[in-house]
């Protein structure tokens, strides 16, 4: 016989066999149930390992990438701003030098025209011409001219306004000069060469400083004037032209022109020196009777506040009079 188990609930009764094949189910079930939880955990926290490792790989990956990316991106800009550097320091270089090449003929072109101004001025009889831009020559022709307006010769003038000096220049106004057919040749430099103080005579050009333009200009139209008078009277008379010339050329007027230019020079500096003097002995005496004044004034007052009334007025010394405006009502 099978043993039969009740149950409590019901009494009915069940076969023990019957009871036990349930629980083991049951069991079974419970136990399925537990290992497909942990099963399904652990696949989980696998899946949630090996997606954070992908993950992170990737991102990695990709982190990689776009820093490579940047870097290559910020090479190709730094390679187009420093062509863009390149290109702009190329063109500010030209520009300075154009700035620098204008600057210096701006110079030389104000050198010239003051040069011009000073020979109009100086010298209203003679023709002052100056020379075209773009045609080969010197920078201004001078023609002298007469008390009577007779043309005696041309002066031609060459302006530098440079910081060296070039012997070059010399053979390159001589050659001006033999174009333009004139008499004499003078540069004025801001630089002189260093065997000329002020002026002087080099390689048959007068060089001198822009000071002593106007003596040595003076010294050498009033010459040429003498020659051209001097020719005129002796017309014919070859030998004592040559003569003439051979003096103009010579030391001994060298040496004359020199000293008329130096003494106009010192009586131009001594007549500064005189204007400076006489304006600080003005000053001086200025204030010496401003002085003076001052002190009287004050003893002045210092009188009227003791004698008061009957002092005699000294008009110079008193207060105007206030100016009544009922009177004009």
């Amino acid at each position: 016989m099978e043993q039969l188990i009740t149950c409590p609930n019901c009494s009915k009764q069940f076969p023990l066999s019957e009871v036990a094949a349930q629980q083991i189910e049951e069991a079974i079930s419970e136990r399925l149930v537990k290992e497909r939880a942990t099963l399904k955990k652990q696949l989980k926290k696998d899946y949630d390992t090996k997606f954070k490792v992908e993950f992170e790989k990737r991102k990695k990956l990709l982190e990689d990438d776009a820093r490579a990316k940047a870097e290559e991106e910020h090479h190709r800009k730094d390679q187009e701003k420093d062509g863009v550097i390149n290109s702009l320091r190329e063109q500010i270089s030209n520009l300075e030098r154009r700035a620098k090449q204008g600057s210096q003929q701006m110079q030389g072109e104000v050198a010239e025209l003051s040069l011009e101004s000073i020979l109009r001025i100086n010298f209203p009889s003679d023709q002052i011409e100056p020379v075209p831009q773009g045609i080969r020559g010197a920078d201004i022709l001078q023609k002298v001219r007469s008390v009577t307006g007779q043309e005696c010769g041309i002066l031609v003038w060459e302006s530098k306004n440079t910081k060296t000096w070039n012997d070059a220049w010399l053979s390159k106004l001589k050659d001006d000069q033999r174009d333009m057919r004139a008499e004499i040749a003078i540069l004025v430099s801001t630089v002189l060469p260093a065997n000329i103080t002020h002026f002087g005579n080099m390689e048959g050009v007068w060089v001198t400083d822009a000071r002593y333009v106007v003596g040595l200009a003076s010294v050498l139209r009033e010459g040429m004037i003498q020659i051209y008078s001097t020719r005129r009277a002796t017309e014919g008379k070859n030998e004592k032209m040559e003569m003439l010339y051979g003096y103009l050329a010579g030391t001994d007027f060298k040496q004359k022109v020199e000293a008329i230019v130096e003494a106009f020079v010192n009586m131009n500096n001594d007549l500064e020196r005189e204007k400076r003097a006489m304006e600080t002995a003005w000053s001086k005496r200025e204030k010496q009777i401003q002085r003076v004044v001052r002190n009287i004034a004050g003893m002045y007052g210092d009188m009227q506040g003791i004698i008061g009334a009957t002092l005699p007025p000294i008009e110079h010394l008193e207060l105007p009079t206030p100016y009544d405006t009922s009177e004009g009502e």
